[in-house]
């Protein structure tokens, strides 16, 4: 996903009068244009593919956390909402890896890396995290590789 297709899908949303998802995709290329003046690049920059990814990323993450927030709160109508912006922001992200990949990604990196104990975890987990980006999410990948190592 780039700038470019996140400008269309808004054009697309105020022509369907979807105000969801034009709500979620303004959100997301404000993000952008944050993320863009805080890199240097000025508030009409352009980002690369990877620096997108984090900030679609980062917007599910908040989704997510605010969920759980408003469900311990007894809020389910705002956790609702949120659901549904999330859904509409994970329309934009790569498909998720399964768990069997993610084991087998960790098995290959830490027989690649050396890596035989709890001792080189955290390299390993670093190095998984930086292939892996966007495509697994970070708490699944660390289950993964504290489970290596059992």
């Amino acid at each position: 996903m780039t700038q470019a297709e996140l400008k269309e899908q808004m054009k697309e949303a105020m022509k369907a009068k979807d105000s969801v998802r034009l709500t979620v995709v303004r959100g997301l290329l404000s993000a952008m244009q944050n993320e863009a003046v805080a890199k240097g690049k000025g508030p009409d920059g352009i980002l690369s593919d990877d620096e997108v990814l984090t900030v679609i990323t980062r917007a599910a993450k908040q989704r997510k956390d605010s969920i759980e927030q408003f469900e311990k709160g007894g809020r389910p109508e705002l956790a609702e909402s949120e659901k549904a912006e999330l859904a509409i922001i994970q329309a934009f992200l790569p498909a998720q890896m399964s768990q069997d990949e993610i084991v087998a990604a960790a098995k290959a990196k830490a027989a690649e890396l050396g890596v035989t104990d709890k001792t080189g975890a955290n390299k390993l987990m670093g190095m998984l995290m930086k292939d892996l980006k966007g495509k697994a999410d970070g708490n699944a990948v660390k289950a993964v590789v504290d489970g290596l190592f059992q």
